[in-house]
């Protein structure tokens, strides 16, 4: 097996991905071995730009998976930074999928908690709207 490197896929069904990337040579075939490969969706909001991150095939169980080099129209090696800590992020925190900003924030999601549900949300604001109501009927 050949060096580890982060890179930026682009197969020949129109997908690109990022993963932690391996050239396996057996054989005079080469094989790309992918670790963990993420769908980084860059889209643009009233907030600016943002990240959507998700896994490249997500109902899967497995994180290495590998691929033909004739299914791949051509590949990168990224260095850039911010990439590579969204991507080590995402797998390390084994999220579903999370959007962060170019600042590298990330937008909460449900597994960072909320201060209520939605059922303890409403039951609180109808008590409040029930005491209101008995304040004017008094």
């Amino acid at each position: 097996m050949g060096e580890e490197f982060y890179s930026i896929i682009k197969l020949i069904s129109g997908e690109e991905i990022f993963s932690l990337v391996t050239i396996d040579e057996n054989d005079g075939d080469p094989v790309i071995v992918l670790q963990n490969p993420i769908i980084m969706q860059m889209f643009q909001n009233g907030h600016g730009a943002h990240i959507k991150v998700k896994p490249w095939i997500e109902l899967s169980e497995d994180d290495i998976f590998l691929v033909t080099s004739d299914k791949i129209i051509t590949m990168t090696e990224s260095k850039d930074n911010k990439l590579i800590e969204i991507y080590n992020n995402f797998i390390s925190e084994d999220n579903k999928m999370e959007i962060h900003t170019p600042n590298g924030l990330v937008h909460p999601s449900s597994k960072m908690g909320y201060i209520s549900t939605v059922n303890d949300a409403r039951k609180y604001l109808e008590e409040i709207y029930n005491i209101t109501q008995d304040k004017k009927e008094s």
